[in-house]
């Protein structure tokens, strides 16, 4: 069983940085696919970005390309999203999710982390 667990997020002032963390326990990323979504307050969850940490291709939405930045850790179970240039419309809990790469599905879920920016 892999548990993914978040961590750092916060009240940021718009213009500034956060870097969130994605620690898996039980296994290492190889061969996974990691991914980052946010929730806002009445809205839909929606994909942020994903990385291949096998390779380190990323992706990305629209709206985070060029501020946002996902990358791997020394360590082959840390992932992390570097978010600069932060706008209050980012407010949102993040979550980070795993998955093989070879699968549709993202099977593993973190609790989420909140960010908060202030305009």
């Amino acid at each position: 069983q892999v548990q993914l667990v978040e961590s750092g997020g916060g009240l940021v002032q718009a213009g500034g940085s956060l870097r969130l963390s994605c620690a898996a326990s039980g296994r290492t990323f190889i061969n996974y696919r990691v991914g980052w979504f946010r929730q806002a307050p009445g809205k839909e969850r929606e994909f942020v970005g994903a990385i291949n940490w096998t390779g380190g291709s990323t992706v990305y939405t629209d709206s985070v390309k060029g501020r946002f930045t996902i990358s791997r850790g020394n360590a082959e179970n840390l992932v992390y999203l570097q978010m600069n240039s932060l706008k209050p419309e980012d407010t949102a809990v993040y979550y980070c999710a795993a998955k093989r790469v070879y699968r549709s599905d993202y099977d593993y879920w973190g609790q989420g982390t909140q960010v908060t920016v202030s305009s």
